[in-house]
C-alpha cells in the first residue's frame, strides 16, 4: 500500500466487526487513496472469477429489517428511501447501536454538504426546482436578479441562453436523467414531510444526513415476494461493507444477490495494492454529481441531452408522430456518434411526416445522401447551440470564482467548472462524429 493511507482504526475496527458477523472478506480491505475518497485495495493478488466478497441478507438495512410497529407509522405512500432514513433518525436505540460500529466509517455531513449540490447555497444551485429545500445554515445567499445559471440543464432544468422551458408543454414523458436537482428535491421533501407527520420535533440536518447516507450508499434490494416498486429509487437497502467500493463504469466486478447474500466477484485478475472498483450503474456525470458528489473524468456513459433545444420546435403532429414511435424526449449528446433517437427526430425536422412514416417503417432504412449530409447539419446546429450554454457557462463560473475567497465555495465552484469543461468536449467529440453525415 506505498501509495494508500491507513484507513483509521474505526475501519480496522469495523473490518472485525464484519468477519465476527458472518461476512466473508477474500483479498479486498478498505484503504485512503490520496486525493480521492476511501475505497477498497486489493490486499493480495486476486484471481479471475474469485468472490471477493459475501455478505448475508441478515446484515442489510432494509425496510424488512426495520420492526413493523415503526414503518406502521407512516402514512400510506411514504417512500422506503424517507422511512430507512427516519429509522436511523428515530429508530430504537438499542437496535441502532448494533449499527455503532458500520455507522462510525460513514462520511459526516460536511461530505454531503460539499459534495452533494442540493445542499449548496442557493446561488450555487439555482434551477427548476419547485420544492425548496429547509436549512439551518445561516450563510445561505439568495442569487441576485440576472445572476447566471451555474449547474448544467440536465441537472437544473434552466438555460441561460434559452427561456425556462415546461414540459407539461408536450405529453409527458419520463427524463430519468434530466430535471435532476428538481426530482431529487422533490424526493427528499416528500421524505422531510413525511417523517414530521410522525415526528414533528425532527432536526432538519440529521434527517437530512440519514436520508443522504440511505442515498449515496443503498444497493439494489425488493421484498421477497414483492414485485418491483413504481419509484425505483424505493427498490434499495443497505450492505455493510461493500459500500467501501467506488464507482467506475465499466468495473471488473461482478454483484450478484440470490435473495440470502450479495456477492461481489473479479471478473479479471487483480494485483495487490490495485483499487478494486464496482459500478453503480451507466449513467451521466451529470446524474452522479447529483447523487454522489463526483464527476468521474473518464465515463463511457456520460451524456448531455438536447430536449430543451428540440422539443419546443416539433410541431403537434411531429410530437405524436415520434411518440408513436418511441422518439419522443430524452434525445441525448454521446460522444461515439448519432443515437438512434437523434437521428429520428432530425429526420422528421427535414422530412414530411409521409416520407418520414415511409421512412421510418421501410424495412431497409435506405436514405439518399442529402438526406443524411441534412441530417448531420441539424445535429451540429443543435450541438452549436449547447456549446455556445457551455462556454458562456465556463465564462460565468470562472468570473465567480475570482471573486470568491471561501475555500468551500471555491471546491464547489471548481466542481461546476470541471463538468462544465467535460461538456464541451463531449460536445465537441459529438460534433466531430457527424462527418460520415457531411
Amino acid at each position: 500500500m506505498s501509495d494508500t493511507d491507513s484507513p483509521g482504526i474505526e475501519h480496522e475496527n469495523f473490518t472485525k466487526w464484519a468477519v465476527a458477523h458472518g461476512i466473508k472478506i477474500k483479498g479486498v480491505a478498505p484503504a485512503r487513496f490520496p486525493g480521492r475518497r476511501l475505497g477498497m485495495i486489493a490486499t493480495r493478488d486476486i484471481k479471475e472469477n474469485e468472490i471477493m466478497l459475501s455478505i448475508p441478507m441478515k446484515l442489510m438495512l432494509t425496510i424488512d429489517s426495520i420492526p413493523t410497529e415503526f414503518v406502521s407509522q407512516f402514512p400510506e405512500g411514504a417512500s422506503i428511501h424517507g422511512i430507512l432514513a427516519a429509522f436511523l433518525t428515530h429508530g430504537d436505540p438499542e437496535l441502532l447501536s448494533e449499527l455503532d460500529t458500520w455507522r462510525s466509517v460513514w462520511p459526516d455531513w460536511e461530505e454531503f454538504e460539499n459534495s452533494m449540490p442540493i445542499f449548496w447555497p442557493k446561488h450555487l444551485r439555482v434551477s427548476n426546482s419547485a420544492s425548496e429545500i429547509p436549512s439551518e445554515d445561516d450563510q445561505q445567499q439568495e442569487p441576485s436578479e440576472g445572476a447566471p445559471v451555474l449547474l448544467p440543464p440536465s441537472i437544473s432544468g434552466r438555460w441561460n441562453s434559452l427561456p425556462s422551458i415546461s414540459q407539461s408543454a408536450t405529453k409527458p414523458y419520463e427524463t430519468r436523467y434530466q430535471n435532476l436537482l428538481a426530482q431529487q428535491g422533490k424526493r427528499l421533501r416528500s421524505a422531510w414531510d413525511s417523517v414530521l407527520s410522525v415526528f414533528p420535533e425532527t432536526e432538519w440536518k440529521t434527517f437530512a444526513y440519514n436520508w443522504s447516507i440511505i442515498n449515496s450508499r443503498s444497493f439494489y434490494y425488493i421484498s421477497p415476494g414483492k414485485e418491483e416498486p413504481e419509484d425505483w429509487n424505493d427498490a434499495i437497502g443497505m450492505v455493510p461493507y461493500a459500500d467501501y467500493f467506488n464507482h467506475v463504469d465499466d468495473a471488473a466486478c461482478e454483484v450478484k444477490f440470490d435473495g440470502r447474500k450479495y456477492t461481489f466477484k473479479a471478473t479479471r485478475r487483480y494485483e495487490k495494492g490495485e483499487e478494486v472498483y464496482m459500478s453503480y450503474g451507466s449513467h451521466s456525470n451529470d446524474f452522479l454529481l447529483v447523487e454522489y458528489g463526483f464527476c468521474p473524468d473518464d465515463n463511457p456513459s456520460d451524456a448531455v441531452y438536447l430536449d430543451d433545444l428540440i422539443i419546443p420546435d416539433l410541431s403537434a403532429e411531429q410530437k405524436e408522430a415520434l411518440d408513436a414511435h418511441d422518439c419522443l424526449g430524452n434525445y441525448e449528446i454521446i460522444s461515439s456518434g448519432l443515437d438512434e433517437r437523434l437521428v429520428a427526430v432530425a429526420k422528421i425536422k427535414h422530412m414530411s411526416l409521409k416520407n418520414w412514416r415511409e421512412f421510418t417503417n421501410s424495412k431497409d432504412g435506405s436514405e439518399r445522401a442529402s438526406d443524411a449530409k441534412r441530417v448531420g447539419e441539424i445535429h451540429r446546429g443543435w450541438l452549436e447551440r449547447y456549446l455556445e450554454e457551455s462556454t458562456f457557462a465556463v465564462h460565468a463560473t470562472e468570473d465567480v470564482l475570482k471573486t470568491v475567497a471561501d475555500e468551500s465555495t471555491r471546491a464547489k465552484l471548481d466542481l461546476i467548472l470541471s463538468r462544465w469543461k467535460q461538456i464541451v468536449q463531449l460536445c465537441e467529440s459529438a460534433y466531430e462524429s457527424t462527418s460520415p453525415y457531411t
